[in-house]
């Protein structure tokens, strides 16, 4: 049952992805209002299914199925907030197209799981997880945002008015979606690592800092700190901050990659 709600989301997600597509050949108010509506309710059927998923079985959050869904339900959950702050569903350019992908995997079929018979801490586990995925689905939406603040500058700078992309917003505006979505998420993906490594230590004893996941993680996290810091030390902004999130988010991927060569945090069959 949880597959079918997670499917019927995807159905409305995918109004989303089409949206994300038009939008850039041509503005509509309505389509961006029904994908905006239909994106809402994908997140109701979203919800009932992740509850009846980890109601039912608390091995479910260590699932790569589960964990692509969760991660997309967070995602859409990001790009909400920031459509209630600033009213523009511009990031869904992005956001939508990549919320409707992890969906579709963790809809077509069941995926391997992460080796945790082993793992004594299951409630740390479960807030790792949690709050290691927030901590993405914010890096996803600073992404996105640096995405469109590299389109609007270059349409802006081309001084052409007819370009596809004239429904973003003012450079400032994206400006401040990218840099929030940092200071909300940052939070979260320290205490995520932080939760990570409580759950190491009660299974191993130690962190093995030179195993890929924990390596690669460390420096995502640095990266993602790196990011913080510039934008409130430095005052750095636009297109420097805008390459900087990027490159946080490649890291990102990396890292979880990395959960299919790791010793202690692996993807198995």
């Amino acid at each position: 049952m949880p597959l079918i709600w997670l499917r019927f989301a995807l159905g409305c997600y995918l109004i989303g992805l089409v949206y994300a597509f038009v939008a850039l050949t041509r503005t509509s108010d309505l389509f961006s209002r029904i994908a905006l509506h239909a994106a809402t309710l994908g997140m109701v059927f979203h919800f009932v299914s992740l509850v009846e998923t980890y109601a039912a079985d608390q091995a479910a959050w260590a699932s790569v199925h589960n964990a692509e869904s969760l991660l997309a339900f967070l995602s859409m959950t990001f790009f909400m907030v920031i459509y209630a702050i600033y009213k523009t569903t511009s990031p869904g350019v992005v956001v939508f197209p990549i919320v409707f992908f992890l969906t579709f995997v963790a809809a077509v079929d069941e995926q391997p799981v992460l080796l945790t018979s082993f793992v004594k801490a299951k409630g740390w586990l479960v807030a790792h997880i949690i709050l290691i995925f927030t901590g993405y689905a914010a890096l996803l939406l600073s992404f996105g945002a640096s995405l469109l603040y590299l389109l609007q500058e270059k349409r802006l700078k081309s001084k052409n008015p007819s370009s596809l992309i004239s429904f973003l917003p003012a450079l400032e505006v994206i400006d401040q979606i990218g840099y929030r979505s940092l200071l909300l998420g940052f939070p979260f993906m320290t205490l995520g690592l932080i939760t990570g490594s409580i759950v190491a230590m009660s299974a191993y004893g130690h962190i093995d800092f030179l195993d890929p996941k924990i390596l690669l993680s460390l420096l995502m996290w640095a990266v993602y700190m790196l990011m913080v810091f510039t934008r409130w030390n430095s005052g750095w902004r636009g297109r420097r901050a805008a390459f900087l999130a990027t490159f946080a988010f490649v890291a990102a991927i990396v890292a979880w990659a990395a959960n299919y060569f790791s010793t202690i945090h692996r993807f198995a069959a």
